[in-house]
Parts: structure tokens; sequence; C-alpha cells
């Protein structure tokens, strides 16, 4: 992955006539000793966007176990190596990945085909470390593809997300990034 800290991890797939097994996370891929404390799961229809967002302290994991989503990221973080950087990802049930992403990203995802995410984070949700940016704002410099297509279903909240440019507040600085886990 070409921003710093991100981590897409090829799952094994076990398979035989019964169907087929992975194992989707094990903590010695992230090489910390994280305390993961929430484990979500969102379902979604397709052409549907969520976020984009980033957090102050809280690692997310993801993992797709069926559909496709196409995930947006951007590295916010002062002080990165890969500051600004801004990659797309495809991740897809039928060839299972695991995405990390530490605080400071931004990061949001764009439903392809109807799926399910679930995600693992180290920091209880309480609503309190949460910050959006609109996902079609240029500025991101997100590749072509990301805004194209038909116009997204979002949430009120996500809709109405500040422009990069009039963001209020600073995202967590990358040297505090990489000791949650970047």
């Amino acid at each position: 992955m070409d921003i710093d800290g991100v981590k897409l991890i090829k799952l094994k797939v076990f398979g035989d006539q019964r169907g087929g097994f992975y194992e989707a996370f094990r903590a010695s891929w992230m090489g910390d000793q994280k305390r993961w404390v929430q484990w979500n799961v969102s379902m979604s229809a397709a052409d549907v966007v969520r976020g984009l967002h980033f957090h102050k302290l809280q690692t997310d994991y993801w993992l797709v176990p069926n559909g496709r989503i196409q995930v947006a990221l951007v590295d916010l973080r002062p002080g990165s190596p890969t500051k600004r950087a801004a990659r797309c990802v495809v991740l897809d049930g039928t060839d299972p990945h695991g995405l990390c992403i530490p605080p400071g990203v931004l990061h949001g995802y764009r439903i392809v085909e109807a799926a399910t995410v679930m995600y693992l984070v180290d920091v209880e949700y309480t609503g309190q470390d949460e910050y959006g940016v609109r996902w079609n704002d240029p500025a991101l410099g997100l590749p072509a593809d990301w805004y194209a297509g038909p116009a997204p279903t979002l949430s009120p909240r996500d809709a109405a997300a500040p422009m990069l440019a009039d963001l209020k507040i600073a995202p967590v600085d990358y040297a505090q990034s990489i000791g949650r886990g970047g």
C-alpha cells in the first residue's frame, strides 16, 4: 500500500468440496499488541458511499466477507512521509483481504455491489473521534474513478461534511498515529 501505516493483507483461503475457510484476523499481523475493543458490521446496497472520515485515536481493521467495495484513502497526517497521498483499493468478498487503517488517514467506501463490511476498532465508539470530509472534494486528489458513477446515497451527516479546505480540526500528527498502530 502506498500510504504509510496502511496495511492490505491478502488472506489465504482453504477450500474443498464443502466450501472454504480463511483466517480473517490475527493480532500478530498488526505487529503490535493492540487491544481491539469493538466489532462492527455494516450492510449496504450498491451506490452507497459511507464516509469520508478520519479519527485521531482509532485504528480500523476492515474485512468484506461478501460483495464489493471501493475504498478511498487519503493521508492527512502532518509529518507523514506519505502526506496527501490518495489511493483507492477494491475489497471483494471473492478475493479476501484485510485492510488496516491508522489514525489520521481519511477513509470511506463506495459500494460497488451490495456488501457487508466487518470492522474491528481499538477505541469504542462515542461519536467524539470522527471527523468528516466531503466524499467528492476534488482537493483530495483521489483517482478519477472514485468521483465517477451515479450520484451515491449518503447519510445526512456525510452529505453535510465540510470540504477539506474548511476542516476546522487538524488530523493527528504522524508520530502519534504510529504510536497508535499506524
